[in-house]
């Protein structure tokens, strides 16, 4: 089956959900990058559920989700834009690698891989691609403690955060291995929430009985069965409105064009220590793993054409 996000609306009740399956998107994250067994298990789980809240973005802009802490893990990110092109990476501790991380026990939880000393913070950014004069993204950040002490899944972290930040009772499931990362998501909308049109009184229950029907969900179901399936055995005796799927992919948006623009702002005495030590300038990224070399020539190129275009006149045009 594709990738896919289906969103659905309760008939009877302000009640939202949707259901996201990643295969492909998922794989292209794991064939640029190996990680740790637990470490892939908590960034699957993020990218399911940087889709579920992407999907109600209501511009065209993007979804960062991020995770700063200590631990194995000192940072995880997800990027999902509007169209559901998205794209993941993982920073472990200095010194640990894939290969040296292998003994990590896999039911290591977030806050045994980056919240060790409890200060781990967890920060979404909502940046429109069109942004006025002098506007900012919007960016929330919440901690990975609750009131009980250390939260211990992204979905935890994420129910915190969508009840303190945005006022909005949500309910995730979430699950991840080598081959797939799923989720499902339920929330309780304000009023009437623009639920679809029925005969009969609301149904007051509806959250607490759909709650407690997702809440019968294992991990081994959610990574075993198709979305279809799953949302056939949980709400089955449900009045649902269903909209069209809509599709997932990975996309980078690094370019050799952004990497030369980043050397400029870091300036030419800056790149040519670099190519005076080694020779030239190398940069990988993050997320896709892609290699870009940048030689001695490449360097004055670039600097060259900074300067034509910030209307540096040739040396011949220039007074004295």
């Amino acid at each position: 089956m594709n990738d896919q996000l289906q969103k659905f609306l309760f008939s009877a009740a302000p009640v939202r959900g949707e259901i996201v399956s990643l295969r492909s998107t998922w794989q292209e994250v794991l064939t640029r990058r190996q990680y740790p067994a637990p470490v892939q298990t908590v960034l699957g789980e993020m990218m399911a559920a940087c889709a579920l809240l992407s999907a109600n973005l209501k511009f065209d802009g993007t979804l960062i989700m991020q995770i700063f802490g200590d631990g194995p893990v000192r940072m995880l990110v997800v990027q999902c834009a509007s169209d559901l092109s998205m794209r993941a990476t993982a920073r472990l501790a200095d010194g640990l690698t894939a290969d040296n991380a292998a003994a990590l026990p896999g039911d290591m939880t977030i806050a045994d891989l980056i919240n060790v000393s409890g200060n781990a913070r967890c920060v979404i950014t909502l940046d429109p691609a069109s942004k006025q004069p002098g506007q900012q993204p919007y960016q929330g950040i919440v901690p990975l403690n609750g009131t009980d002490g250390p939260l211990h899944s992204i979905s935890e972290v994420l129910e915190h955060y969508m009840h303190h930040s945005e006022q909005l009772d949500t309910r995730m499931w979430l699950a991840a291995n080598g081959e797939r990362a799923v989720g499902v998501m339920l929330q309780k909308l304000p009023g009437d929430g623009g639920i679809v049109p029925h005969a009969g009184e609301l149904d007051t229950d509806t959250w607490d009985r759909v709650c407690t029907l997702g809440g019968t969900l294992s991990r081994a179901e959610l990574l075993e069965q198709e979305p279809e399936v799953l949302f056939r055995r949980l709400f089955w005796q449900e009045n649902v409105h269903h909209f069209e799927p809509a599709q997932t992919r990975f996309q980078c948006t690094c370019s050799r064009e952004k990497v030369g623009a980043m050397l400029k702002m870091l300036g030419r005495g800056e790149v040519d220590g670099v190519i005076e030590e080694r020779g030239h300038v190398e940069i990988h990224c993050d997320y896709c793993n892609q290699r870009y070399e940048f030689d001695p020539v490449d360097v004055a190129q670039l600097f060259a054409a900074h300067g034509l275009s910030e209307g540096i006149a040739p040396a011949a045009e220039r007074r004295h």
